[in-house]
């Protein structure tokens, strides 16, 4: 968007999404709990409440996205700018953006994330949730995870909210930013053990990969015949000795 320089854009120079997304994130951090209504949210904004269900559906589901935005917005357009980057990186400067989120507008995040209900998902929670597994399948892949991506995002979310509340509740000049680094580097050490430089020795090389399908021959059920099986393991024996 073009802007004056040093300048604060204008609210009417975002686009409506963004607008409407601004304005739920203010008027819930004022309400400090309290309910806010479709109105409010679309006058602010400067659009109308068509234009609000066009972009969200409900206003729940702009409610929720106002937070779910510090976290996956972040690892959004942390994947679109970079191919290369370092999975587990990304996990690392996603919870700070979520934090960060949490400690700007703690208003907005204690009303989504403190308004739970026993025994019923939280809508914000499954959406971060399914964009950390799709975060976390890179790392996954390369081997570099101890538990099960499900169980990753499992701890990441619950920690990472959970450090976030609690940073809210401490007065701001008290406020052990610490606790945040030391739990992050805690929950990523509980769910991966390898570098990607030891990833990379731990990549089946091609004398595993020969023994993996020589294996695989003789596991039951396999279509080739006794002659077939005999020739293919002569096969794989000359290449296992040539690696």
């Amino acid at each position: 968007m073009a802007t004056t320089s040093g300048t604060t854009p204008d609210r009417k120079d975002f686009a409506a999404r963004d607008r409407l997304l601004l304005a739920a994130t203010e008027l819930l951090d004022e309400a400090r709990g309290g309910p806010v209504s479709t109105r409010e949210i679309t006058e602010r904004a400067g659009v109308r409440a068509p234009t609000l269900y066009h972009h969200f559906g409900s206003k729940q589901a702009l409610l929720d996205a106002v937070v779910s935005h510090g976290f996956t917005e972040f690892l959004r357009s942390r994947r679109a700018s970079s191919n290369n980057s370092d999975p587990l990186e990304d996990i690392r400067a996603g919870w700070d953006s979520h934090v960060a989120f949490g400690l700007e507008y703690p208003g907005a995040y204690a009303h989504i994330y403190g308004n739970v209900k026993p025994g019923v998902p939280c809508g914000v929670t499954e959406d971060v949730r399914a964009h950390l597994l799709e975060a976390l399948q890179p790392a996954a892949i390369q081997g570099r995870l101890r538990v099960s991506p499900a169980e990753a995002a499992t701890r990441i979310l619950a920690t990472c909210s959970g450090v976030t509340l609690t940073l809210i509740q401490q007065p701001a000049t008290e406020r052990d930013l610490g606790l945040s680094e030391g739990m992050r580097e805690s929950v990523l050490a509980s769910i991966s053990d390898v570098s990607p430089e030891m990833a990379a020795l731990h990549t089946p090389g091609p004398r595993q990969a020969v023994e993996s399908v020589a294996a695989a021959i003789d596991e039951a059920g396999s279509p080739l015949t006794i002659g077939e099986r005999a020739l293919m393991r002569e096969l794989l024996a000359r290449l296992a000795d040539d690696q």
